[in-house]
């Protein structure tokens, strides 16, 4: 009985890691990328590149083979995408040309998402009308990055991913 107990223990455990995991690395994602929007809401080139090169940091740092295949693939189809963006964003103090590039990255990480469950908390896509341009957000409190206080409640959810 012991041994059953045990195998069923080893296997559940082998099982769940990966999972873990990922969580905690696509959270880690998640998080540095909404530092940056943040920092875009409020007009802060300097921390919106300073968050982009933490996002940077975090992408090299995913550890694919903990994914499981599916995932990985997927990962593996925006990885390089996220990273152009997010080195533009980290290497740039214009704040227009970073939001030009978050608006691209937004729709890379949203894809992304689309796939592969990135957080257990809801994630809403935004839009904002007037630059034609999606973002993510942690909440449905509308913060437009692309405008910051110009516009800031300027948008609405488009779709809430669960």
């Amino acid at each position: 009985m012991k041994k059953i107990f045990l195998i069923v223990a080893l296997i559940a455990t082998v099982w769940i890691k990966p999972s873990f995991a990922q969580s905690n690395q696509t959270q880690a994602l998640l998080t540095s990328y909404y530092d940056i929007k943040n920092a875009l809401v409020n007009s802060d080139a300097t921390a919106a590149a300073s968050k982009a090169a933490e996002f940077s940091k975090a992408l090299s740092s995913v550890d694919m083979k903990a994914m499981p295949t599916e995932d990985m693939n997927a990962f593996m189809g925006f990885q390089d995408k996220l990273a152009f963006d997010a080195k533009h964003i980290s290497e740039s103090k214009d704040i227009a040309h970073q939001r030009e590039h978050f608006a691209n990255f937004s729709s890379n990480l949203f894809k992304l998402a689309k796939v592969v469950k990135l957080t257990k908390v809801p994630v809403y896509y935004d839009y904002c009308p007037m630059k034609k341009s999606y973002w993510l957000s942690d909440n449905s409190a509308i913060k437009n990055p692309y405008f910051g206080k110009q516009m800031l409640t300027c948008g609405s959810i488009k779709e809430t991913l669960k």
